[in-house]
Protein backbone atom coordinates (compact mmCIF):
# COMPACT_ATOMS: atom_id res chain seq x y z
CA UNK A 1 0.00 0.00 0.00
CA UNK A 2 1.20 3.53 -0.98
CA UNK A 3 1.74 6.04 1.62
CA UNK A 4 0.61 9.57 1.24
CA UNK A 5 3.14 11.76 2.44
CA UNK A 6 1.70 15.11 2.49
CA UNK A 7 2.49 17.76 5.06
CA UNK A 8 -0.32 18.97 6.96
CA UNK A 9 -1.63 22.44 6.32
CA UNK A 10 -0.54 23.45 10.02
CA UNK A 11 2.94 22.55 9.36
CA UNK A 12 3.84 23.76 6.36
CA UNK A 13 6.70 26.16 5.56
CA UNK A 14 8.16 27.52 2.57
CA UNK A 15 11.48 25.81 3.61
CA UNK A 16 12.88 22.66 5.04
CA UNK A 17 14.07 24.04 8.06
CA UNK A 18 11.82 26.33 9.82
CA UNK A 19 12.89 28.09 13.13
CA UNK A 20 16.20 26.35 12.99
CA UNK A 21 14.18 22.95 12.90
CA UNK A 22 13.04 20.66 10.61
CA UNK A 23 9.64 20.75 10.71
CA UNK A 24 8.07 17.23 10.43
CA UNK A 25 5.87 15.33 7.85
CA UNK A 26 3.11 13.65 8.47
CA UNK A 27 0.79 11.50 6.52
CA UNK A 28 -2.89 12.27 5.72
CA UNK A 29 -3.88 8.65 6.83
CA UNK A 30 -2.07 9.52 10.22
CA UNK A 31 -3.59 12.60 10.98
CA UNK A 32 -7.06 12.43 12.70
CA UNK A 33 -6.71 14.68 15.70
CA UNK A 34 -9.22 14.01 18.28
CA UNK A 35 -11.80 16.88 18.06
CA UNK A 36 -11.98 19.31 20.97
CA UNK A 37 -15.74 20.20 20.24
CA UNK A 38 -17.50 19.74 23.32
CA UNK A 39 -21.19 17.88 22.48
CA UNK A 40 -23.76 15.29 23.52
CA UNK A 41 -22.34 12.36 22.46
CA UNK A 42 -24.38 9.11 21.52
CA UNK A 43 -22.32 5.93 20.23
CA UNK A 44 -24.97 3.22 19.98
CA UNK A 45 -24.07 -0.47 19.77
CA UNK A 46 -27.56 -1.61 19.51
CA UNK A 47 -30.11 -0.53 16.86
CA UNK A 48 -33.58 0.72 18.74
CA UNK A 49 -35.54 -1.63 16.96
CA UNK A 50 -35.09 -5.33 15.47
CA UNK A 51 -33.47 -4.55 11.89
CA UNK A 52 -33.14 -6.54 8.62
CA UNK A 53 -29.86 -5.88 7.28
CA UNK A 54 -30.84 -6.51 3.32
CA UNK A 55 -27.02 -6.19 2.20
CA UNK A 56 -24.86 -8.82 3.99
CA UNK A 57 -22.27 -11.62 1.91
CA UNK A 58 -21.49 -14.46 4.09
CA UNK A 59 -19.73 -17.29 2.79
CA UNK A 60 -20.03 -19.46 5.86
CA UNK A 61 -23.52 -20.09 5.74
CA UNK A 62 -23.44 -23.99 4.08
CA UNK A 63 -22.14 -26.04 7.29
CA UNK A 64 -21.37 -25.42 10.75
CA UNK A 65 -23.89 -24.40 13.99
CA UNK A 66 -23.61 -20.60 13.18
CA UNK A 67 -23.80 -19.64 16.89
CA UNK A 68 -21.10 -17.02 16.79
CA UNK A 69 -22.56 -15.44 13.98
CA UNK A 70 -25.98 -15.62 15.83
CA UNK A 71 -24.68 -14.00 18.86
CA UNK A 72 -23.18 -11.11 17.11
CA UNK A 73 -26.29 -10.39 15.17
CA UNK A 74 -28.10 -10.72 18.64
CA UNK A 75 -26.39 -8.29 20.13
CA UNK A 76 -27.19 -5.27 17.22
CA UNK A 77 -30.16 -6.24 17.70
CA UNK A 78 -30.63 -7.79 13.72
CA UNK A 79 -33.19 -10.06 13.52
CA UNK A 80 -32.58 -11.19 9.87
CA UNK A 81 -29.44 -11.39 7.87
CA UNK A 82 -29.77 -11.42 3.74
CA UNK A 83 -27.12 -12.75 2.69
CA UNK A 84 -26.50 -11.53 -1.07
CA UNK A 85 -24.02 -14.47 -1.74
CA UNK A 86 -26.02 -17.49 -2.34
CA UNK A 87 -25.06 -18.97 -5.50
CA UNK A 88 -27.19 -20.69 -7.18
CA UNK A 89 -27.38 -25.04 -7.84
CA UNK A 90 -26.24 -27.34 -5.29
CA UNK A 91 -24.16 -24.42 -3.79
CA UNK A 92 -27.34 -22.64 -2.65
CA UNK A 93 -29.24 -25.44 -1.42
CA UNK A 94 -26.46 -26.35 0.70
CA UNK A 95 -27.14 -22.58 2.88
CA UNK A 96 -30.77 -22.93 2.85
CA UNK A 97 -30.55 -26.32 3.78
CA UNK A 98 -27.96 -25.74 6.74
CA UNK A 99 -30.01 -22.29 8.30
CA UNK A 100 -32.82 -24.02 7.72
CA UNK A 101 -31.86 -27.02 10.41
CA UNK A 102 -29.26 -24.30 12.75
CA UNK A 103 -31.65 -20.81 12.73
CA UNK A 104 -34.71 -21.65 10.60
CA UNK A 105 -36.03 -17.89 10.72
CA UNK A 106 -32.75 -15.45 11.10
CA UNK A 107 -31.35 -15.96 7.22
CA UNK A 108 -32.46 -15.39 3.94
CA UNK A 109 -30.47 -16.20 0.93
CA UNK A 110 -30.27 -14.92 -2.33
CA UNK A 111 -29.73 -16.48 -5.45
CA UNK A 112 -26.89 -15.34 -8.27
CA UNK A 113 -26.68 -15.75 -11.99
CA UNK A 114 -23.85 -17.73 -13.52
CA UNK A 115 -23.35 -15.51 -16.71
CA UNK A 116 -20.71 -17.65 -18.40
CA UNK A 117 -21.41 -18.84 -21.46
CA UNK A 118 -24.08 -16.19 -22.04
CA UNK A 119 -24.58 -15.83 -26.30
CA UNK A 120 -24.87 -19.07 -26.59
CA UNK A 121 -28.22 -20.93 -27.69
CA UNK A 122 -30.25 -21.87 -25.19
CA UNK A 123 -28.46 -19.83 -22.48
CA UNK A 124 -31.42 -17.66 -21.20
CA UNK A 125 -33.65 -20.48 -20.91
CA UNK A 126 -31.02 -22.44 -18.44
CA UNK A 127 -30.38 -19.34 -16.77
CA UNK A 128 -34.53 -18.98 -15.83
CA UNK A 129 -34.56 -22.51 -15.22
CA UNK A 130 -31.87 -22.29 -12.52
CA UNK A 131 -33.43 -19.18 -10.94
CA UNK A 132 -36.66 -20.90 -10.33
CA UNK A 133 -35.36 -24.27 -9.35
CA UNK A 134 -33.00 -22.23 -6.81
CA UNK A 135 -36.20 -20.65 -5.47
CA UNK A 136 -37.93 -23.81 -5.19
CA UNK A 137 -35.00 -24.69 -3.04
CA UNK A 138 -35.48 -21.63 -0.75
CA UNK A 139 -33.92 -18.34 -2.67
CA UNK A 140 -36.14 -15.20 -1.30
CA UNK A 141 -34.22 -13.01 -3.96
CA UNK A 142 -31.84 -12.42 -6.09
CA UNK A 143 -28.78 -10.44 -6.31
CA UNK A 144 -26.59 -9.15 -9.33
CA UNK A 145 -23.00 -8.12 -9.13
CA UNK A 146 -21.25 -5.23 -10.25
CA UNK A 147 -19.55 -7.72 -12.73
CA UNK A 148 -22.59 -7.37 -14.89
CA UNK A 149 -22.48 -3.39 -16.81
CA UNK A 150 -17.96 -4.25 -16.59
CA UNK A 151 -16.70 -7.47 -16.97
CA UNK A 152 -19.37 -9.71 -17.76
CA UNK A 153 -18.68 -10.40 -21.44
CA UNK A 154 -20.53 -12.27 -23.66
CA UNK A 155 -19.52 -15.77 -25.82
CA UNK A 156 -18.03 -13.72 -28.43
CA UNK A 157 -16.26 -11.15 -26.21
CA UNK A 158 -18.48 -8.54 -25.97
CA UNK A 159 -19.15 -6.39 -22.72
CA UNK A 160 -22.61 -7.52 -21.85
CA UNK A 161 -24.91 -4.25 -20.85
CA UNK A 162 -27.38 -4.63 -18.27
CA UNK A 163 -29.83 -4.20 -20.02
CA UNK A 164 -28.78 -6.56 -22.62
CA UNK A 165 -32.20 -8.18 -24.05
CA UNK A 166 -30.85 -11.59 -23.73
CA UNK A 167 -31.37 -11.34 -20.13
CA UNK A 168 -34.89 -9.84 -20.29
CA UNK A 169 -36.55 -13.24 -19.49
CA UNK A 170 -34.64 -13.34 -16.03
CA UNK A 171 -36.52 -10.16 -14.48
CA UNK A 172 -39.62 -11.12 -16.06
CA UNK A 173 -39.37 -14.56 -13.50
CA UNK A 174 -38.44 -12.32 -10.71
CA UNK A 175 -41.33 -10.40 -11.14
CA UNK A 176 -43.56 -13.91 -11.81
CA UNK A 177 -41.70 -15.27 -8.77
CA UNK A 178 -42.22 -12.56 -6.68
CA UNK A 179 -38.68 -12.10 -5.47
CA UNK A 180 -37.08 -8.73 -5.51
CA UNK A 181 -33.48 -8.16 -7.47
CA UNK A 182 -30.99 -6.44 -5.20
CA UNK A 183 -27.94 -5.12 -7.71
CA UNK A 184 -24.95 -3.10 -7.59
CA UNK A 185 -24.28 -1.44 -10.87
CA UNK A 186 -20.68 0.21 -11.45
CA UNK A 187 -19.09 1.80 -8.34
CA UNK A 188 -18.80 5.55 -7.07
CA UNK A 189 -18.44 7.81 -9.97
CA UNK A 190 -15.51 8.97 -8.32
CA UNK A 191 -13.71 6.24 -9.71
CA UNK A 192 -13.82 7.21 -13.43
CA UNK A 193 -12.57 11.01 -12.52
CA UNK A 194 -9.23 12.03 -12.75
CA UNK A 195 -7.09 10.71 -9.83
CA UNK A 196 -5.89 13.84 -8.25
CA UNK A 197 -6.14 16.01 -5.68
CA UNK A 198 -9.90 17.31 -6.99
CA UNK A 199 -11.13 13.87 -6.41
CA UNK A 200 -13.11 13.10 -3.34
CA UNK A 201 -12.02 9.39 -3.16
CA UNK A 202 -8.66 9.90 -4.33
CA UNK A 203 -7.10 8.50 -0.81
CA UNK A 204 -9.24 5.16 -1.63
CA UNK A 205 -8.00 4.93 -5.35
CA UNK A 206 -4.19 5.45 -3.93
CA UNK A 207 -4.16 2.79 -1.65
CA UNK A 208 -6.59 0.52 -3.73
CA UNK A 209 -5.26 1.10 -7.31
CA UNK A 210 -7.10 -1.71 -8.82
CA UNK A 211 -10.51 0.46 -8.65
CA UNK A 212 -9.61 2.77 -10.78
CA UNK A 213 -11.83 3.15 -14.25
CA UNK A 214 -12.07 5.18 -17.02
CA UNK A 215 -14.08 5.91 -19.93
CA UNK A 216 -12.76 2.79 -21.95
CA UNK A 217 -12.63 0.64 -19.06
CA UNK A 218 -15.18 -0.19 -19.63
CA UNK A 219 -17.36 2.25 -20.44
CA UNK A 220 -18.38 6.08 -19.52
CA UNK A 221 -19.86 5.43 -15.86
CA UNK A 222 -23.39 7.01 -17.48
CA UNK A 223 -23.71 5.14 -19.25
CA UNK A 224 -23.99 2.14 -17.17
CA UNK A 225 -25.86 3.80 -14.67
CA UNK A 226 -27.90 4.19 -17.16
CA UNK A 227 -28.29 1.01 -19.08
CA UNK A 228 -29.77 0.48 -14.90
CA UNK A 229 -32.44 2.40 -15.05
CA UNK A 230 -33.31 1.12 -18.79
CA UNK A 231 -33.95 -1.83 -17.02
CA UNK A 232 -35.67 -0.62 -14.41
CA UNK A 233 -38.48 1.36 -16.75
CA UNK A 234 -38.49 -1.91 -18.97
CA UNK A 235 -39.73 -4.27 -16.12
CA UNK A 236 -42.34 -2.70 -13.92
CA UNK A 237 -43.43 -5.62 -12.75
CA UNK A 238 -40.52 -6.43 -10.98
CA UNK A 239 -38.92 -4.92 -8.08
CA UNK A 240 -35.47 -3.87 -7.77
CA UNK A 241 -33.57 -2.85 -4.76
CA UNK A 242 -30.75 -0.29 -5.88
CA UNK A 243 -27.52 -0.85 -3.46
CA UNK A 244 -25.39 1.70 -2.46
CA UNK A 245 -28.56 4.21 -2.70
CA UNK A 246 -27.37 4.17 -6.85
CA UNK A 247 -24.42 6.12 -6.08
CA UNK A 248 -26.39 9.09 -5.81
CA UNK A 249 -26.45 9.42 -2.18
CA UNK A 250 -24.07 12.56 -2.57
CA UNK A 251 -26.84 13.97 -4.96
CA UNK A 252 -30.56 13.16 -3.11
CA UNK A 253 -32.20 15.49 -5.43
CA UNK A 254 -31.23 13.45 -8.71
CA UNK A 255 -32.25 10.40 -7.20
CA UNK A 256 -35.67 11.53 -5.88
CA UNK A 257 -36.43 12.42 -9.49
CA UNK A 258 -34.78 8.81 -10.25
CA UNK A 259 -36.83 7.66 -7.70
CA UNK A 260 -40.19 9.48 -8.74
CA UNK A 261 -39.56 8.44 -12.45
CA UNK A 262 -39.15 4.53 -11.58
CA UNK A 263 -41.75 3.61 -8.76
CA UNK A 264 -40.62 -0.15 -8.70
CA UNK A 265 -37.43 0.95 -7.37
CA UNK A 266 -35.88 1.00 -3.96
CA UNK A 267 -32.98 1.68 -2.47
CA UNK A 268 -30.59 0.31 0.26
CA UNK A 269 -27.63 2.86 1.58
CA UNK A 270 -24.61 -0.27 1.99
CA UNK A 271 -21.40 1.32 2.10
CA UNK A 272 -22.60 4.78 1.78
CA UNK A 273 -24.05 5.92 4.93
CA UNK A 274 -21.17 8.76 5.01
CA UNK A 275 -22.51 10.18 2.24
CA UNK A 276 -25.65 11.09 4.28
CA UNK A 277 -24.16 11.81 7.54
CA UNK A 278 -22.54 15.13 6.00
CA UNK A 279 -25.79 16.25 4.85
CA UNK A 280 -28.31 15.39 8.14
CA UNK A 281 -30.85 18.31 6.57
CA UNK A 282 -31.40 16.88 3.19
CA UNK A 283 -31.07 13.25 4.42
CA UNK A 284 -33.74 13.64 6.34
CA UNK A 285 -36.04 15.16 3.87
CA UNK A 286 -35.29 12.44 1.44
CA UNK A 287 -35.94 10.00 4.55
CA UNK A 288 -39.06 11.76 5.09
CA UNK A 289 -40.41 11.48 1.51
CA UNK A 290 -38.90 7.90 0.25
CA UNK A 291 -39.59 6.23 3.70
CA UNK A 292 -41.86 3.16 2.35
CA UNK A 293 -39.01 2.60 -0.34
CA UNK A 294 -35.71 3.35 1.98
CA UNK A 295 -33.77 -0.22 3.26
CA UNK A 296 -31.11 -0.89 5.77
CA UNK A 297 -28.03 -2.17 3.97
CA UNK A 298 -24.57 -2.45 5.14
CA UNK A 299 -22.28 -4.79 2.72
CA UNK A 300 -19.24 -5.74 4.99
CA UNK A 301 -19.61 -7.92 7.92
CA UNK A 302 -17.68 -5.65 10.54
CA UNK A 303 -20.41 -5.68 13.68
CA UNK A 304 -18.38 -2.74 15.16
CA UNK A 305 -19.29 -0.56 12.16
CA UNK A 306 -23.02 -0.78 12.67
CA UNK A 307 -22.68 1.65 15.65
CA UNK A 308 -21.71 4.54 12.64
CA UNK A 309 -25.20 3.26 11.03
CA UNK A 310 -27.37 3.62 14.33
CA UNK A 311 -25.80 6.89 15.15
CA UNK A 312 -26.66 8.64 11.65
CA UNK A 313 -30.12 7.02 11.29
CA UNK A 314 -30.85 7.44 15.48
CA UNK A 315 -29.26 10.52 17.00
CA UNK A 316 -28.94 14.16 16.53
CA UNK A 317 -25.09 13.87 17.36
CA UNK A 318 -22.67 16.46 15.39
CA UNK A 319 -19.26 16.04 14.26
CA UNK A 320 -18.22 12.59 14.59
CA UNK A 321 -16.11 10.00 12.61
CA UNK A 322 -16.65 7.71 10.22
CA UNK A 323 -15.15 4.32 10.51
CA UNK A 324 -12.77 4.22 7.08
CA UNK A 325 -10.83 7.73 6.67
CA UNK A 326 -10.09 6.22 3.10
CA UNK A 327 -14.31 5.68 2.55
CA UNK A 328 -14.84 9.57 4.16
CA UNK A 329 -12.42 11.97 5.79
CA UNK A 330 -15.17 14.20 6.65
CA UNK A 331 -17.19 14.11 9.86
CA UNK A 332 -20.86 13.26 10.41
CA UNK A 333 -24.11 14.66 11.77
CA UNK A 334 -27.45 12.60 12.93
CA UNK A 335 -30.41 12.61 11.11
CA UNK A 336 -32.36 11.76 14.32
CA UNK A 337 -35.83 10.21 12.38
CA UNK A 338 -38.86 9.80 14.24
CA UNK A 339 -39.32 6.16 15.53
CA UNK A 340 -41.70 5.68 12.65
CA UNK A 341 -39.34 6.44 9.98
CA UNK A 342 -36.70 4.25 11.59
CA UNK A 343 -39.09 0.85 11.54
CA UNK A 344 -40.05 1.61 8.28
CA UNK A 345 -36.26 1.49 7.52
CA UNK A 346 -35.03 -1.01 9.64
CA UNK A 347 -37.56 -3.90 8.68
CA UNK A 348 -41.31 -3.06 7.88
CA UNK A 349 -40.33 -2.15 3.83
CA UNK A 350 -38.28 -5.43 3.59
CA UNK A 351 -40.90 -7.18 5.20
CA UNK A 352 -43.65 -5.85 2.37
CA UNK A 353 -40.84 -6.75 -0.58
CA UNK A 354 -38.76 -10.01 0.31
CA UNK A 355 -40.49 -12.61 0.97
CA UNK A 356 -39.90 -15.73 3.50
CA UNK A 357 -39.04 -13.42 6.47
CA UNK A 358 -40.82 -14.52 9.64
CA UNK A 359 -42.63 -11.59 10.79
CA UNK A 360 -43.27 -12.23 14.48
CA UNK A 361 -39.77 -11.38 14.95
CA UNK A 362 -40.92 -7.96 14.55
CA UNK A 363 -43.97 -8.14 16.70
Amino acid sequence: MRKLSIVACALICTSSMCYGQERPTIDFEKYDPPSSLVVPEHKLTRAKFPFIDVHNHQNGLSSGNLRDLLQDMDALNLKVMVNLSGGNGSRLKAQTDNVKSKAPNRFIIFANIDFSGIGEEGWTEKAVRQLTEDVKNGANGLKVFKNLGLSVRDNKGKRVAIDDPRLDAIWDQCGKLKIPVLIHAADPKQFWQPEDYNNERWLELITHPGRKRSDTDPAPWEQIIEEQHRMFRKHPGTTFINAHFGWYASDLAHLSQLMDEIPNMYVEFGAVIAELGRQPRMARQFFEKYQNRILFGKDSWQPEEYTTYFRVLETADEYFPYHKKYHAFWRMYGMALPDDILKKVYYQNALRIIPGIDKSLFE
